[in-house]
């Protein structure tokens, strides 16, 4: 009967007994009207819905401590940030190396490994510097290049 006053699914009330989802607000008036009962009332806490709202939180939080664990025992020993980093700044010394390296420390760096973002920032920058440097170079030697005059002094 309450079902069809408030123009819902008997599956929506069955749902609403069982804890499973909970009226809106609509609903939430037209019940309070239909039970004469404030709407105060119906929202009152639920003491078993609280307990089990803090056991579930903390069974995520044990869950959560469980993976970082295991994540951190899975790449702890393969933690390669910092030989990385190396890797990505000494490829400044030649500019087309510059350009590639620096790419593949990008794809092969993962967030478990130690100066993480800082790889990425640092391998961005070494391509700029790199792709800079070659622009000068093909600048000077093929595109315009210099005319260098000798005179002789006597």
């Amino acid at each position: 009967e309450v079902a069809t006053i408030l123009h819902i699914t008997r599956q929506a009330i069955s749902k609403w007994e069982n804890g499973r989802s909970y009226p809106d607000i609509d609903n939430l008036v037209y019940l309070s009207g239909l039970y004469s009962v404030s709407i105060d009332q119906l929202l009152k806490e639920n003491d078993e819905l609280k307990d089990r709202i803090n056991i579930n939180k903390q069974e995520i939080d044990e869950k959560r401590k469980a993976l970082k664990e295991v994540n951190t025992q899975l790449y702890q020993n393969t933690d390669e940030g910092v030989l990385l980093l190396v890797l990505s700044i000494v490829s400044t010394v030649l500019a087309p190396v510059g350009l590639v390296l620096p790419c593949y420390v990008m794809w092969r760096n993962t967030k478990f490994n130690s100066l993480h973002k800082t790889i990425y920032v640092v391998s961005i920058l070494v391509v700029i510097f790199s792709a800079i440097a070659i622009g000068i170079f093909l600048s000077d030697n093929w595109l315009e290049p210099t005319h260098t005059e000798i005179y002789r002094v006597n």
